[in-house]
């Protein structure tokens, strides 16, 4: 199954021509070749920039301890406030 034979080869590359058209295979190949440019340049440099890390990565560093911050947000809490209070009808009588 994994063997693709020539026959099989030209109906897939058929297929693709209907499915995308003649005229943007050609685009479409430059632009993933561009990209293909692009990964290779991108994983050169991460190797080399390892390759410059090695010496200094041997040798440990000390790094200060950072606090972190609290994992809840302390939220600042309002003072509570008693509801007013509701004058009954004896203490309107007395006060009058």
């Amino acid at each position: 199954m994994g063997n693709l034979g020539p026959t099989e080869l030209i109906i897939i590359a058929v297929v693709i021509i209907l499915l995308f058209g003649a005229k943007k295979l050609p685009d479409m190949a430059r632009s993933l070749g561009k990209s293909a440019k692009i990964f290779k340049a991108e994983t050169k440099g991460l190797r080399d920039s390892s390759d410059d890390d090695a010496p200094a990565a041997q040798q440990p560093v000390q790094q200060p301890i950072q606090q972190l911050p609290p994992a809840q947000p302390q939220v600042q809490q309002q003072p509570q406030v008693a509801p007013p209070i509701e004058q009954t009808s004896q203490n309107k009588a007395t006060n009058n």
